[in-house]
């Protein structure tokens, strides 16, 4: 019979979880208990074969400079290393959510700029009323050739443009 993982909802220890979740790490990525120690002393973290066996069945504690080796061999935050493993695909998902948040920021950041810059702008060309039209265009066709770039970069040159192509090879 399989053995039964925990529910979702059941937290395992610290050591615990870390334990199970180089196991599962380690399996999914097809290594052997000598293929992980090879990676780990590659890192710079010494340990044998017989103690990652040793972590990953409770038979020896891991300190934190094994959990942090352990997660730079993965590729992996080290809170997600000592979460629950049923949890790793959410921890995943949380650093993620993460990104999204920290470019929303930016993006946030970027637009109070722009309105700033915009509005300094416009101020001074409210005193030089004289050079409006010329700035304007300037602006727009600047912030135009802008989007154009960030476009092409997205989705690439429309179907059937070979001046894109041609404009790239020169």
């Amino acid at each position: 019979m399989a053995e039964e993982e925990p529910s979702e909802g059941v937290l395992l220890s610290g050591e615990a979880n870390v334990a199970t979740r180089i196991r599962v790490e380690r399996e999914a990525r097809g290594w052997s208990t000598n293929a992980l120690s090879d990676r780990l002393n590659e890192a710079g973290f010494e340990m044998n074969p017989s103690a990652v066996w040793r972590i990953e069945n409770g038979k020896r504690r891991i300190n934190l400079d094994d959990a942090i080796g352990f997660a730079e061999v993965f590729g992996i935050d080290l809170r997600n290393l000592v979460g629950p493993p049923q949890l790793a695909a959410k921890a995943r998902a949380m650093e993620l959510i993460d990104e999204v948040v920290d470019a929303f920021r930016a993006t946030q950041r970027a637009n109070m700029a722009f309105t700033e810059a915009r509005e300094a702008l416009d101020a001074y060309l409210a005193e030089h009323p004289d050079i409006r039209e010329e700035a304007d265009l300037m602006v727009q066709s600047a912030m135009a050739e802008e989007a154009s770039k960030t476009m092409l970069k997205i989705h690439g040159p429309p179907p059937g443009d070979d001046d894109a192509h041609s404009a790239d090879e020169a």
